[in-house]
């Protein structure tokens, strides 16, 4: 079904064509008519002319309108329109091709015909053969044979168009050529114009009847001749000669020159010179002309490609290395070059285009071949590079007129561009600068000077970019884009052509320096991935380096460095990118080629030393390598390798460190704390400050002294040889505000790898991880504090209250960051107060008094200075922590803890003693040697060293002394006694003593340190003894959650405090000294019934050789509980803490053997399955034996018999082995530590409840249960010093012996619970031990199960008992069934208690008993179950 849509000769106006239908249709055509268009005029109008001829049509050959009234439609506007007919033709032949080729319009042709064929009589019938196909003419039998009108046809047109005029050569005039030629070969601008020559031109072609195409062919052959007249003879004189015949002649006799040179070997240039000129100046059309021309476009696109597919496998195969010695031997001579295509006419009309100035034509040829194709020849090439010296050398000589230009002088047909004269001329319409440079990429290494002069002029724009204001920017920022892009595209690839040309590198490097380092990056990246991809020759070339690369790698040694180095450099200025992307690669596998590698990196320029800087970075961020091993908990070598050369390289040489710093940062924010051992090698290896956790104790004596002993003893390496590495680390920082925010990253970083990082981390890996985050937080603030000044210091980091509050930085790592500040406004502080003392007059004393005074004044002016910063900074930290916690330590004791060092509490004599000896040994050393000038230097130098030593030991000596004095003034308002003691050690040991002993190994000795100081001190309500127990009183729980540098820390902690603890033990003389009477040691307060004075009781020396033991036991028992954990993390901790703790512990025998048994444990178990730990164990299982000798037995290490103070009542100390303290103690110190005394939840007090309802008896005094509850409510005997003991003594005496006995109260120095609990406890024990000694067995045992971790049965008769002797045994079993007896007679017996003094002994002696009984109740048990 023919589907055609009649928008204007509709279906009703066919109906009613004889009511009104005709004359509508009349009144459209006559309205087309009267507008006076033709039909090509209507398009895109509504109702035009032709569509109405169309509709109708087709309305007609539907049958809907009948074929007669069409014609006489036809026939009446034939009279008035003569083109209407004309039209009508138009129209059908549009129909007649539609007709012919839409297959459901072709049954409608035989209509079609018949309908033209009713109008021969209105339409011409030549009008029909000139618009109609030949078929339907035939159709139409307008003509006969369709054969003979088509050779009619072609003869016809061939007689019009192709038939040339005859000339009869033999009636050709000799003399017209003959003087055409002497006017052609005599020219001269002067004396002759074109207008004449035209004239005499045409009276030789008239009066001699010559051939005007020779004419024509013969100014050309003078124009070839004399291309220096194109502009003032012969381009006019052609112009107006081509009017005289048509333009395409000289096109096509142009063509006819070119091919005849097409069968020869070239074709001269002259010919392309006036081929380019007819171009130029538009008489010959350029693409008419390239179709003379050979060969043609595919044949060269297919030469181009098949060089380029030969490039690139001539490129792989010189980087892959061939085994085959067959292959090896392989000619290579068949290599692609560009230059022996053959002769190339259309490359050579566009070199010719080039030399006259035609830009516009030739990037035309350009644009029609692949990229690069056409001017891989050299000679375009060139040709281009001349064009661009001449257009920018006035812009050149302007920007740089120190330099000399080197322009080439332009032919004399060369036609006179714009010459560049400023930056604005760059972005003119008609100036193509950029375009001709970008397109001739790297092609510019042809022409050094050009680039050169490139390179002077964009350095002299970056110059002037940078240092244009801001609102000026703008209008240069097109430029500055442009730019750039030369640098991507131009500059750089051609570097890479250019070998070995060091100058170049250095106008490149002088360029690239003015731009940020983000920029220069960027534009490295394009260069190494991007621009050697783009150019065949770049292939080539980047593969020749990496092939040369390997040949030199393969020959490095430590012996040969030198020669390898200069090597490297030569490939260095050319292809930096690509020849340390093979250099890092092959370190990242052979870590031991680290060394030669920077060596010989010595020979390179500063471009080369920037772009290594790029490559570090790159290949540290390259995605596609693991940064970890197989077994997911080490770092892989890759990385550790590249961290390592890192170090070295930026360490020797001056590399911008900027961007390596910021990518470091970038990871930390996207909480990735990896790259972290980029920045400690780097620091490390800059500035010589390592953080080591195998310092020695020389070293880390010599690190609390003055900054010139640190630098001279306290690290591995030498301080002073990394002055000009630590100040461009610092520089780097500094200009890029990167020191406070890399501090405070890797400060958040040590919890997020914890509670972020870790979601699918091994245990060992997340410990490994925040070890080397907090390391190397602690490397770089003391990089920091000691290369940034004091006063640069204090200007650039904020203020804890703004570390705290806003970055959420945890208070040990702000501290950490502000001490150095607040130390700083101290001094700052203090030189002030002495300023304004010196200003007013002074008072004139004696000689003898003046030297004390002076000192006074200048510890009352430190302590004053002191109060002035740490004062408002107490008032900043008390909103760091809860209200609560302050109640038992004052802020001003937790600010002053924190910002105070060990340089504050120790002066390090030995330290600077043993320098100070090393240095006379140096130079005794010089004086043995011969003298010349560089050794006396060398021994003013040490000279002048000794006195600077002496100075800064006697600087920190005296400021020393103004800490103590400081601490004293200040220590009554450390502790504020609101709450019990215990819990005031709970708040001391967690928010102070445990986050610094595991912040450094220089803070675990501070805090030794420093609680050794406040025990010296005698600071009030601070118990020493409570607080050692708590310190060596179940450390497996904090053995557990240490990493293993935490667990280094901790162990020298642990093995500072039993270095003070074994002073005093081993020397009562230095005891009774040191803490005889000392308020640390107070043990018990007693009422005395007579006055109601209260009396304090010390620990004597032998009861403290009994805690002594039980810490040491203590201490057994927790590290056991660890190593049989089958934890990784619970053993490792163990035994790098007992390696730490070893000077002191164990100190006795039987201890040693149940350590020595668990450690040959481990070394079997864990030999195959855990090397590292079997490692560990090896080592500390070597040390052990090797300590035997210093080891002793129980009996010499305490006395095991009970002091006679004990017997005596005055001072009652439990032994460390009572199995009921121990228990006492471990659930008391768990439950202080997991909950605060304030707490007042009912859980809380229901367990309390029930521990008290368990250790209570029915025999208890009714008569003491409200001192009782209250002491147990008051949360322990640690707190027998406060008022509650004062208002006990004002209570009446007990009636009884016993009961007064009972009401005395007797503390345990080491136990966390109420003293009224341990007195209930032991006057219970002898009506536990009367139910017998099953009952008593399984009462043990319950009690022993009630703690949080219990020895397992197995390791309970393993472990020893303090006291093992069977003497013990059998006076405990005879004491005890005395025990019973006496406790039965009391029973039946009520209130016939004999009050006598031998009754008093008796109960005296039973007490005795009962502490025997619990001291050797393990012993017995044991032996029992045996």
């Amino acid at each position: 079904m023919v589907t055609i849509s009649f928008d204007i000769v509709t279906n009703d106006i066919c109906k009613a064509w004889d009511k009104s239908g005709k004359s509508t249709i009349e009144k459209l055509i006559q309205n087309r008519i009267d507008e006076g268009s033709t039909i090509y005029n209507w398009i895109g109008k509504t109702k035009d002319l032709r569509q109405i001829i169309y509709e109708l049509t087709y309305q007609t050959l539907l049958g809907r309108c009948k074929a007669e009234n069409f014609n006489l439609l036809v026939s009446s506007f034939k009279e008035k329109d003569e083109n209407f007919c004309s039209d009508v033709v138009d129209v059908w032949s549009l129909i007649d091709a539609e007709l012919s080729t839409i297959d459901e319009r072709k049954k409608m042709k035989d209509k079609f015909i018949q309908l033209v064929s009713s109008f021969k009589d209105s339409i011409d019938a030549a009008l029909l053969k000139e618009r109609f196909d030949v078929e339907t003419l035939k159709e139409l039998k307008l003509i006969g044979d369709t054969k003979t009108f088509q050779q009619k046809y072609i003869k016809t047109k061939t007689r019009l168009f192709y038939k040339q005029q005859k000339f009869n050569l033999l009636r050709e005039e000799m003399e017209g050529y003959s003087k055409l030629i002497a006017e052609l070969g005599d020219l001269n601008e002067k004396r002759i114009k074109p207008e004449i020559l035209l004239e005499i031109i045409k009276s030789l072609i008239g009066c001699f009847n010559i051939d005007p195409n020779r004419v024509l062919d013969l100014l050309l052959e003078s124009f070839e001749c004399h291309p220096e007249f194109s502009k003032s003879i012969f381009v006019p004189v052609l112009r107006e000669y081509l009017q005289l015949c048509e333009r395409s002649t000289l096109c096509h006799l142009v063509g006819f020159k070119f091919s005849h040179y097409q069968k020869t070997s070239s074709t001269p240039s002259s010919l392309y010179i006036v081929a380019a000129l007819l171009i130029q100046n538009d008489l010959v059309n350029l693409r008419d002309l390239l179709l003379h021309l050979t060969p043609d476009d595919e044949s060269l696109k297919t030469k181009w490609n098949k060089y380029v597919d030969e490039v690139k496998e001539e490129a792989r195969r010189s980087t892959i290395m061939i085994l085959n010695p067959q292959d090896k031997k392989e000619d290579k001579e068949n290599k692609a070059k560009v230059d022996e295509i053959p002769p190339n006419q259309k490359f050579g009309l566009c070199e010719a285009l080039l030399k006259i100035g035609d830009w516009k034509h030739a990037v035309e040829i350009m644009e029609m071949f692949e990229p690069n194709q056409v001017l891989a020849q050299k000679s375009i090439s060139l040709a281009l590079c001349q064009l661009l010296h001449y257009t920018i050398d006035p812009l050149y000589n302007r920007k740089s007129p120190g330099y000399r230009s080197t322009c080439p002088s332009m032919p004399a047909y060369h036609v006179t561009s714009k010459r560049v004269t400023n930056y604005p001329d760059l972005l003119a319409d008609n100036c193509t600068i950029f375009d001709m440079l970008l397109q001739l990429g790297c092609k510019t290494s042809l022409d050094p000077g050009l680039l050169v002069k490139v390179i002077r002029i964009g350095k002299n724009f970056f110059s002037e970019y940078y240092a244009s204001p801001d609102e000026e920017r703008p209008k240069l920022k097109r430029i500055f884009g442009n730019m750039l892009g030369l640098v991507s595209h131009v500059i750089l690839p051609s570097l890479s052509l250019l070998l070995c040309n060091a100058n170049v590198s250095f106008e490149v490097w002088g360029l690239m320096k003015l731009l940020p380092y983000q920029i220069r990056y960027r534009i490295y990246g394009d260069w190494k991935n991007e621009c050697y991809d783009s150019h065949p020759e770049l292939m080539l070339a980047r593969a020749g380096v990496i092939d040369k690369t390997k040949y030199i790698m393969r020959r490095l040694t430590k012996e040969n460095v030198k020669q390898t180095g200069r090597q490297m450099g030569k490939l260095s200025h050319s292809s930096p990118c690509i020849l340390f992307d093979s250099i890092l690669s092959q370190i990242q596998r052979y870590d031991n080629l680290i060394g030669p590698v920077v060596d010989a990196l010595k020979y390179l320029t500063d471009l080369t030393y920037d772009c290594l800087a790029f490559c570090i970075i790159e290949a540290l961020a390259n995605p596609q390598k693991e940064r970890m091993k197989h077994d997911d908990t080490n770092i892989s070598n890759w990385l550790q390798s590249l961290a390592s050369f890192c170090g070295n390289i930026l360490k020797k040489y001056s590399i911008e460190l900027s961007g390596l710093l910021q990518y470091v940062g970038n990871q930390l924010k996207a909480g990735k704390s990896l790259d972290l051992l980029i920045l400690k090698e780097v620091v490390q290896k800059m500035s010589g400050i390592e953080i080591s956790e195998e310092v020695t104790n020389d070293q880390l004596e010599a690190l609390h002294g003055g900054e010139l002993l640190k630098a001279e003893a306290g690290y591995f390496g030498q301080i002073r040889n990394t002055k000009k590495s630590s100040n461009r680390l610092k520089d780097s920082l500094l200009s890029q505000n990167l020191a406070l925010p890399l501090c405070i990253l890797m400060a958040q970083q040590r919890t997020g790898i914890v509670f972020t990082e870790s979601n699918d981390m091994h245990l060992k890996l997340m410990g490994k991880l925040a070890d080397q985050c907090h390391d190397t937080l602690v490397q770089f603030g003391n990089f920091l504090s000691i290369q940034l000044g004091s006063d640069e210091y204090n200007k650039r980091f904020p203020s804890i209250e703004v570390l705290t509050s806003q970055y959420h930085t945890p208070p040990d790592a702000a501290f950490f960051l502000t001490k150095p500040m607040y130390q700083y406004q101290i001094a700052t502080k203090y030189d002030e107060l002495r300023k304004q003392e010196r200003s007013k007059p002074k008072m004139t004393n004696g000689n003898s008094s003046s030297s004390s005074s002076s000192s006074n004044d200048k510890t009352q002016r430190y302590i004053a200075a002191s109060e002035a910063v740490i004062g408002p900074l107490s008032q900043q930290v008390h909103q760091m922590h809860d209200s609560k916690i302050w109640l038992d330590i004052s802020p001003r004791f937790y600010t002053t803890f924190w910002t105070l060092s060990l340089y504050d509490l120790q002066v390090p004599n030995n330290a600077y003693e043993r320098e100070i000896a090393k240095v006379k040994q140096s130079i005794v050393a010089l004086d043995n040697d011969s003298h010349d000038g560089r050794k006396r230097r060398e021994k003013e130098r040490f000279e002048a060293l000794i006195i600077k030593l002496k100075d800064e030991e006697k600087k920190q000596e005296e400021h020393h002394n103004r800490v103590k004095a400081r601490m004293k003034h200040e220590r009554q308002q450390w502790f504020l006694a609101k709450t019990t003691k215990n819990d005031t050690i709970t708040k001391f040991l967690q928010l102070c003593i445990f986050p610094r002993a595991i912040f450094s190994a220089l803070d675990a000795v501070y805090c030794s340190k420093m609680i050794h100081m406040l025990h010296q001190l005698k600071t009030n309500n601070f118990s020493t003894l409570l607080c050692l127990d708590r310190i060596f009183t179940d450390i497996s729980y904090t053995i557990a959650s240490l990493t293993e540098n935490e667990s280094s820390r901790y162990g020298r902690f642990l093995c500072c405090m039993l270095g003070i603890i074994k002073k005093w033990h081993a020397d009562k003389s230095l005891y009774e000294k040191e803490c005889g009477n000392f308020p640390g040691f107070v043990t018990v307060l007693r009422a005395n019934a007579g006055n109601g004075a209260t009396k304090a009781d010390q620990l004597d020396f032998e009861n403290f050789r009994h805690v002594c033991h039980k810490w040491q036991y203590k201490l057994t028992k927790a590290i056991v509980v660890c190593l049989e954990s089958q934890e990784f993390c619970q053993i490792r901790n163990a035994l790098v803490i007992l390696t730490k703790i070893l000077p002191f512990f164990p100190a006795v025998t039987s201890l040693a053997s149940a350590l020595e048994k668990r450690i040959d444990k481990i070394r079997t178990e864990e030999k195959e399955k855990r090397p590292d730990l079997f490692a560990l164990a090896m080592g500390y299982s070597g040390l052990l034996k090797g300590r035997k000798n210093a080891l002793v037995p129980e009996h010499v290490f305490h006395n095991k018999s009970q002091p006679k103070s004990a017997a005596s009542g005055s001072t009652t100390v439990k032994t460390p082995t009572s199995t009921a303290t121990d228990k006492k103690t471990s659930s008391s110190s768990n439950h202080n530590r997991s909950k605060s005394k304030e707490s007042k939840s009912s859980s809380g007090a229901s367990k309390r409840k029930s521990e008290d309802k368990r250790e209570k008896t029915p025999k208890e005094s009714s008569k003491s249960g409200d001192s009782k509850s209250k002491d147990s409510k008051d949360g322990g005997g640690g707190d027998s010093t406060t008022s509650s003991g004062s208002k006990k003594s004002t209570m009446h005496p007990p009636k009884s012996s016993s009961e007064r006995d009972s009401k005395r109260r007797k503390v345990d120095p080491t136990t966390t619970t109420s003293s009224t609990a341990d007195n209930s406890s032991k006057e219970s024990s002898s009506s536990r031990n009367s139910h017998g000694g099953s009952e008593k067995r399984k009462e043990e045992e319950k009690r022993d199960g009630s703690g949080k971790r219990s020895i397992s049965k197995e390791r309970k008769r393993e472990l020893p008992s303090p006291t093992q002797s069977s003497t013990d045994s059998k006076r405990y079993r005879a004491e005890n069934g005395s025990a019973v007896s006496r406790h039965s007679k009391e029973k039946d017996g009520g209130k016939t208690r004999r009050s006598d003094g031998k009754s008093k002994k008796d109960h005296h002696g039973a007490a005795v008993a009962d502490v025997k009984k619990e001291r050797n109740s393990s012993k017995d048990r044991v032996g029992r179950r045996t």
